[in-house]
């Protein structure tokens, strides 16, 4: 028998079309994607000096273990962790109470919810420049209301005190990107029922209560959502700690990415860099299934 061949239905024809328009862009944009990363995973499996007439040599796995073997990895990322941990906790914290705020709708809080984009649209390195200067131990403003409020008798060199330099590299962070996570869970406050608010209030439940018990459970979406972008944004950070500090005093706010940096650019160890590279990957992979576990995982019910 002869087989019948069938045309092409409409929606097909419509999706053949669509894959041959998307098609150029797709391949630019697997490129321009794979071909770095692709690159950057063989230079990991050489020892690859920089310089003119300087030979790559295979070691395999050797930059990896160096790296994992190496002290100076592991203090960089606690030190990382700390970074981390520490602004995204404090963002979520302060994110959560303005978005409360401007939620409620008190005087001003348009101008309040406008002011929260100013910070955020800043770029990093204008902040970092900002905060430098704020920091500055010649004419710093810190310093100076510091002074006038008679709390210190000289002008303190911030940014070189072992013990400060992180906890200051992380309050300029969270001034630059507290407004995001703050602007995302309004926008998802703005979407909750109304209803389930007002019917705990009738059943005597103050307004701490509903918060906690009501608001913050059905905002656990938006918060995860935040907790991911800004965790996996934290532990790569490397630009507002070149601006500041540039991993100094003595190595104290040194972080992953900047190791790298280092590595890579400074020492001229392009395959560690290139390994390090991979490495941070697979810690902000984990990071961010942990993430997403948490976000998917099915509620219980009683």
């Amino acid at each position: 028998m002869n087989s019948i061949k069938r045309r092409p239905t409409l929606q097909q024809q419509d999706a053949r079309t669509a894959w041959l328009l998307l098609a150029p862009s797709l391949l630019i944009m697997l490129g321009v994607t794979l071909w770095p990363i692709i690159s950057t995973l063989i230079l990991s499996f050489f020892h690859a000096p920089t310089g003119i007439n300087q030979v790559r040599t295979f070691v395999g796995f050797a930059n990896y273990v160096e790296m994992l073997r190496d002290q100076t990895f592991w203090e960089t990322i606690g030190r990382t962790l700390y970074f981390t941990i520490v602004s995204v906790g404090l963002e979520l914290a302060l994110g959560l109470a303005i978005a409360q705020l401007i939620h409620s709708r008190p005087w001003g809080w348009q101008f309040l919810r406008f002011s929260l984009i100013i910070p955020w649209a800043v770029p990093t390195i204008v902040n970092g420049a900002m905060w430098r200067w704020i920091y500055s131990a010649d004419f710093g403003a810190l310093n100076g209301l510091l002074m006038q409020l008679g709390l210190i008798k000289h002008y303190v060199p911030w940014l070189t005190l072992p013990n400060m330099a992180m906890n200051l590299v992380i309050v300029a962070d969270i001034w630059h990107t507290m407004p995001f996570v703050a602007l995302v869970l309004q926008a998802a406050l703005a979407t909750l029922p109304e209803d389930l608010d007002e019917a705990a209030a009738v059943d005597g439940a103050n307004a701490w209560q509903r918060f906690w018990q009501i608001r913050v459970p059905l905002l656990r979406p938006a918060i995860l959502v935040a907790l991911i972008v800004r965790t996996v944004d934290a532990f790569r950070v490397f630009d507002i700690v070149y601006i500041l500090t540039s991993g100094g005093p003595a190595y104290k706010t040194l972080t992953i990415t900047y190791l790298t940096y280092l590595n890579s650019f400074a020492f001229g160890k392009q395959g560690t860099g290139a390994a390090l590279s991979f490495l941070i990957s697979a810690f902000t992979i984990i990071m961010a299934l942990v993430y997403i576990h948490i976000l998917y995982r099915p509620v219980e019910t009683q």
